[in-house]
């Protein structure tokens, strides 16, 4: 009988691994998600400015693959009876592969309550509702995620007087070059910037300044850092402090060998030592690299380390404006960009090509 392995999570690692298992394992697979369609959540800011995005159902995605897709809510893992647990039942396993990704993380008081994010579907279309008669938004967080929801916003909405808040530097990841022409996209936007200003609280009419201020808003968004689900930590497996799933060098659990961690959701180590951060850009390759090991070892064969080397970030600051930040093999930004409307068909064709690759998971993804 054919190995049964299970991947929760449809995401952008999930979703792929569950593809490449059956075609490259033999295996037979089962996809849980908790919706029926595959969200792309790179675009999500877009959805919270009220653009339109493409629908694509799981299934379509699926058809021709092999494998079988549950669409159920993950509730628990029990790892000695090999069962994933759902709100309509449990699931068995002979192996399974954990992606169920990261959300938003409210660290500080009142963000739970009255900040938005744009970490699900679901949180893009209450961000949405939100700012339909807003008059002021603050965006916390300067990191990648915050800088392109608010030159989104701000581009879609003139009306809306935009904030972002960071307590860090501005644009901190990105070169001398990046920054500048990050600042002066937002100068053109109308984008105000407070940075080196921790958020302490967020309430009904903005935010709360470690320095003494306010921004005053009428909707939050919140991009301030990510966290993932309890699950894997409350099912026993070995994790970090922030609850990822510890893998060795082919994504396998170092406590339960018969569970692959993937994307978000786990710790993932480049044979240097260099951890990857959390993104589409390596959940998709880190994917591919754990299936290919298990057919590996299917085979008798010794998986090797991991090889990924960091190539750009690219940034979206509104639909005709753009940056690709090049970095070198570590993720460290080199004074080399690419700017504008050229930036932004780059980084079109890059969101695009990530679902060409989700239909045929094949394609080297990085």
């Amino acid at each position: 009988m054919a190995e049964h392995v299970v991947v929760v999570g449809a995401g952008y690692a999930g979703l792929a691994a569950a593809k490449l298992a059956a075609r490259w394992t033999g295996s037979r697979v089962t996809l849980v998600n908790e919706r029926d369609r595959f969200v792309e959540r790179v675009r999500l800011h877009e959805l919270a400015a009220g653009r339109r995005l493409r629908d694509l159902p799981l299934r379509d995605l699926l058809a021709g693959s092999g494998v079988e897709l549950v669409v159920d809510r993950v509730t628990g893992i029990d790892l000695a009876a090999r069962e994933v647990r759902l709100t309509g039942g449990a699931l068995g396993y002979d192996r399974l592969v954990y992606a169920l990704g990261s959300h938003a993380d409210p660290g500080v008081p009142g963000a739970a309550g009255h900040a938005h994010s744009v970490s699900t579907l679901e949180d893009a279309e209450r961000l949405a509702a939100a700012l339909a008669g807003a008059r002021a938004v603050a965006v916390v967080g300067g990191g990648l995620t915050g800088i392109e929801a608010a030159a989104e916003l701000a581009e879609a909405r003139p009306d809306l007087a935009v904030a972002l808040v960071t307590g860090g530097g501005f644009g901190e990841a990105l070169s001398v070059k990046g920054r500048r022409h990050v600042r002066r996209v937002f100068d053109r936007l109308g984008v105000t910037v407070h940075d080196g200003a921790g958020v302490t609280a967020v309430d009904a009419d903005g935010v709360a300044l470690g320095t003494g201020g306010r921004v005053a808003a009428d909707a939050v968004v919140w991009a301030a850092g990510f966290a993932v689900p309890d699950l894997a930590r409350a099912a026993g497996l070995a994790v970090d402090a922030a609850g990822r799933v510890l893998v060795d060098h082919t994504l396998t659990s170092v406590s339960h060998p018969d569970v692959l961690a993937i994307g978000d959701a786990a710790v993932i180590r480049r044979r240097d030592g260099l951890e990857l951060r959390m993104a589409c850009a390596t959940g998709l390759p880190t994917a591919q690299k754990a299936v290919r090991a298990l057919a590996r070892r299917r085979r008798g064969a010794e998986p090797g380390p991991l090889d990924f080397r960091y190539v750009n970030q690219c940034v979206s600051l509104g639909r005709r404006d753009g940056l690709i930040q090049f970095v070198d093999a570590d993720d460290r930004p080199r004074e080399f960009v690419l700017t504008g409307r050229l930036a932004a068909r780059y980084k079109e064709l890059v969101v695009r090509g990530t679902v060409l690759v989700e239909r045929y998971p094949a394609i080297p993804a990085g």
